[in-house]
């Protein structure tokens, strides 16, 4: 069975990259805002909800930038549309997850980053943006694939 997901670009008006970092037992990531999408939510639902939970914006979907799909070994289904928004309206401040409770949240920071920043940030998920994502924001007419298939 298919379980859905959303990552969100948001840019501010400078052009930066709005990222979270969340920090894991096993390790520290940043990663753009964005979640799963619930029962009887569209996945362009599911990204303005995410954005305003993780970090008080609140944002129009433009369009989507990649359909990133997931099959895992054990049989697992996962896809994850990542779309590009503008901000609309709120104010920047890191907010929470509802599913972990008060002492278990793992979001420590939300910022914007420009692109030197990015490719310093350690640990960027997924991968793939550290290399495509300032080409397909670059409003070009580009010519790139936006169907993906994660094998990790």
């Amino acid at each position: 069975m298919w379980t859905g997901g959303v990552r969100v670009v948001v840019r501010n008006e400078e052009g930066k990259v709005l990222f979270v970092r969340q920090e894991h037992p096993e390790r520290e990531i940043w990663l753009l805002p964005g979640g799963g999408v619930e029962a009887g939510e569209t996945s362009v639902d599911a990204a303005v909800r995410e954005v305003r939970e993780e970090t008080g914006l609140e944002i129009e979907v433009r369009k989507m930038l990649w359909c990133v799909e997931q099959v895992k070994e054990n049989g697992e289904q996962r896809f994850v549309n990542f779309f590009l928004a503008d901000i609309k309206g709120g104010s920047l401040h890191l907010g929470y997850d509802p599913e972990f409770g008060e002492g278990e949240q793992v979001m420590r920071e939300v910022r914007f980053v420009d692109r030197h920043e990015m490719e310093n940030l350690p640990n960027i998920y997924p991968a793939f943006l550290k290399d495509e994502l300032w080409y397909i924001i670059s409003d070009s007419d580009s010519d790139y694939n936006p169907y993906k298939i994660r094998k990790d």
